[in-house]
């Protein structure tokens, strides 16, 4: 409260004390104890409502002291259980959440990790897979503006992810590892990878690629075998000693058959081996009896025919070549699919076999192209000219309904160049993605489907779609987000198939240690998605003959169920609608694979090269008693006064209103039972 403020309450109660004395002490010459009383009432209200036409200001000061975070990560993958560390994993984490020192200088807070981090509900050791860099690289985002300490409980293996030792020094908090697992070191030989592409073509050979790998001190051979239907179609002796301890053995191997083929791949193991799982790999590629081959159209050099070359060569099945209009001409019937990308005047001998020949394209219309050519050439639709152009980001329709399609962050993407103009269809058609300028999506089309006459075409119109695959790989570190959308674009494109009311999109094999989602779609009589629907599939275990069915869960434009769980077999299956006698059937197979179990001890070396880094220490389960008292006396980790200073100006305060109020009403009754009103 401020010197003036205070002058100013001084005389508003001198004031108010006048007042107050003029109204009652002149009119009666007595001194009653019953005019002090009204004088003193008078007083309080004249002096309250003085008060609050100054309206002076309090401060207020409240000091809160807040304990430091201290962070617990648990493995909850299941190379713990394999490496027999439950027991110890879940004792620790007790040991150090019920400590009552550290719960008295520590906010203590658990988490689990597997390939996610989550908040830690209970623990079961079965997560498929472990990533290590990303549960501490979200814990750092989380808790990045406090220094919070994580202690790891984990064995250090990681399957996949980035290098969490070379990410260590980004990590912004000091990192305790608590190291499960033995680290004595056994004999061991074990296949470290096998590198094989998942599709074959008929009649060909595909390359294989095996790394195998020796851990120990003497000479020893061994066997690598290939069997397939318990047959042997591959084999090679194999030595190593101390220096040569390791193998990198390529050879190819026949597709004789069309369908999925499965493999067995065995290192022979020693007698002494403590882990023989290691020692054995199953893989599987199917085969195919032709390849789709794509024709690239174009009478420049753009970088958006490399990016479309490289999404649709990203699955094997499919070839692209880049060819000149006049090239095409004479190989129409080499290819399933054309691209045409920015057609002009010389387009136009191709474009006229291309419709005699009823060849399903992909067109690319942007600032390049000339419009009045291809206007009066396509029948199916057009673009008004206006010479101008126009950048657009995409906005993706959910309602896309010829295939399903997941949202890859389109509006986060770089706009596209586009013809400025509106586009006119003469026949009916389905838009991928919506234009979008200034946060305003549009109803024009920029990327568009349809059908007609028995053929299938997808129009983009836009040039510059190089600068979406390079945004995808800037922000998941992969082309495949991208690839895949690209992907379904040319399998609709490539194939002739009659539209079905029900699709089911799934592969023919998954690896053991990989998501199981099978993904469908639904249709009415009017070939419109239907999300009222209801679809259940019907799954069957061919070895057991054991059946069971799951509901599919509505995402977006399509349904999905997540059947990561299922344990190594060849399954067959049924989605059948609920409220529709329409169903659908196919096989698949899951491969056995367990990469949490390819580990025999804790990685020692990278733990402690992690604790380093971050400015934090090591500790191995069976000497863990060290590690509260080393947080206790770290200077680093304090607990932190925080004051918060409020101002609060008088005419907030309720009470004195309540004051006043009261005041007057006890004057009022008083003055009323003396006869005085």
């Amino acid at each position: 409260m401020s010197y003036t403020t205070l002058i100013f309450i001084v005389l508003a109660g001198i004031i108010a004390l006048l007042l107050a004395l003029f109204q009652y002490w002149n009119k009666s010459k007595r001194n009653s104890k019953r005019n002090w009383l009204f004088i003193f009432l008078r007083f309080i209200t004249l002096f309250g409502i003085l008060l609050l036409i100054i309206n002076p200001k309090f401060e207020s000061l409240e000091v809160n002291t807040e304990k430091p975070n201290l962070l617990i990560a648990v493995d909850n993958s299941s190379s713990i259980k394999h490496l027999n560390q439950s027991d110890s994993a879940l004792n620790t984490l007790e040991a150090i959440s019920n400590n009552p020192e550290l719960t008295n200088k520590f906010n203590i807070t658990a988490y689990s990790f597997g390939s996610d981090l989550s908040n830690i509900d209970s623990l079961s050791f079965d997560n498929k897979q472990t990533n290590i860099s990303q549960a501490l690289s979200q814990l750092s985002q989380i808790y990045k503006e406090t220094t919070a300490p994580i202690i790891l409980i984990t064995d250090g293996n990681q399957t996949y992810g980035s290098d969490y030792e070379l990410n260590s020094k980004s990590v912004t908090q000091p990192v305790y590892p608590i190291i499960l697992g033995d680290t004595v070191t056994y004999t061991d030989l074990k296949i470290q990878q096998l590198n094989v592409n998942k599709y074959a073509y008929l009649k060909n050979s595909f390359p294989i690629e095996v790394f195998l790998v020796y851990n120990g001190e003497e000479s020893i051979n061994s066997r690598f075998v290939v069997t397939k239907n318990n047959n042997t179609v591959y084999s090679q002796t194999v030595s190593f000693n101390k220096e040569n301890n390791s193998k990198v053995l390529n050879f190819t191997l026949p597709a004789n058959n069309v369908g999925v083929s499965t493999y067995k791949a065995v290192l022979t193991p020693l007698d002494t081996e403590k882990n023989k799982i290691n020692n054995v790999k199953n893989f599987a590629v199917e085969v195919i009896d032709q390849k789709t081959k794509v024709a690239a159209v174009s009478d420049f050099v753009h970088p958006d025919l490399g990016a479309l070359k490289k999404s649709i060569e990203s699955n094997e099945q499919r070839e692209v070549a880049f060819l000149t209009p006049n090239e095409s001409i004479n190989q129409i019937n080499d290819f399933q699919l054309f691209i045409l990308y920015q057609p002009n005047i010389r387009f136009n001998n191709l474009i006229e076999a291309l419709n005699k020949e009823n060849k399903n394209r992909l067109v690319v219309l942007g600032p390049k192209t000339d419009l009045r050519f291809f206007n009066s050439v396509n029948q199916s639709y057009s673009q008004a000219i206006t010479n101008d152009t126009e950048d657009y980001q995409g906005a993706i329709n959910l309602n896309y309904t010829p295939f399903s399609i997941n949202d890859i962050d389109f509006e986060s993407f770089p706009p596209l160049k586009s013809n400025y103009g509106e586009v006119a269809f003469n026949i009916p058609y389905e838009t991928i993605l919506y234009k979008k300028i200034n946060s305003i999506i549009t109803e024009e089309p920029l990327f568009a489907t349809f059908e007609t006459s028995g053929r299938r075409e997808a129009v983009l119109f836009a040039e510059n779609i190089w600068q979406w695959r390079s945004q995808s790989y800037l922000d998941n570190n992969s082309f495949n987000n991208f690839d895949d959308f690209i992907g379904k674009v040319i399998q609709y494109l490539a194939s002739n198939k009659k539209r079905n009311r029900l699709n089911v999109d799934y592969e023919s094999f998954y690896n053991g240690n990989g998501n199981v989602i099978i993904k469908a779609q639904i249709f009415n009589q009017n070939y419109e998605f239907d999300n009222r629907e209801t679809l259940t599939i019907t799954l069957k275990d061919n070895i057991t003959e054991e059946t069971k069915s799951f509901p599919f869960v509505l995402k977006n434009n399509n349904f999905q169920v997540d059947l990561s769980n299922l344990p190594p077999s060849e399954y067959s299956f049924t989605v059948k609608a609920d409220n529709e006698n329409i169903s659908q059937s196919g096989n698949f197979q899951v491969l056995e694979y367990d990469v949490e179990q390819q580990f025999l001890n804790a990685n020692v070396t990278k733990l402690q090269s992690l604790a380093t880094n971050s400015q934090g220490k090591s500790y191995f389960v069976t000497n863990t008693s060290d590690l509260a008292n080393d947080l206790l006396e770290d200077n680093r980790f304090q607990a932190i006064q925080k004051s918060n200073k409020t101002t609060i100006p008088l005419i907030d305060w309720k009470y004195l209103l309540i004051l006043i109020a009261l005041s007057l009403t006890i004057e009022w009754f008083l003055r009323k039972y003396n006869g005085l009103i």
